[in-house]
């Protein structure tokens, strides 16, 4: 789990999270504005937790960037808790937030983990 905890603070300061725990699992909680489940891809393989993140940008055609300073992609390589398990995991993503439960088990295999999206109107 220390391992995991170390991975996310090693991250961007630009990149908010929460990380909580209960008896049955881990739940990691990312910000990643403007992403939905089409533009979000998330596995985990090895022992890994694996994020592909991208967000689409279409400004106005009135309007041209002066100054573009919002990422457009997010890539997270992050270490799997050794007693959580991927091939259970959940995912969903609501608004920009990634909610993703790791049961406790024990780690193993591959697993790529559909996401939904939440807030569909």
């Amino acid at each position: 789990m220390s391992a995991l905890r170390d991975a996310l603070r090693d991250l961007s300061e630009d990149v908010f999270f929460d990380l909580l725990e209960s008896e049955e699992a881990y739940l990691l909680v990312l910000d990643i504005p403007g992403v939905s489940a089409e533009t979000l891809d998330l596995s985990v393989e090895d022992g890994r937790i694996f994020i592909d993140a991208h967000r689409e940008k279409d400004p106005d055609s009135d309007f041209r960037y002066l100054e573009e300073n919002r990422s457009l992609f997010l890539e997270v390589d992050l270490p799997l808790p050794a007693d959580a398990i991927g091939t259970d995991s959940e995912a969903a993503v609501d608004r920009g937030v990634l909610e993703l439960t790791l049961p406790k088990s024990s780690a193993g295999g591959e697993t790529t983990i559909d996401v939904v999206d939440e807030g569909t109107d």
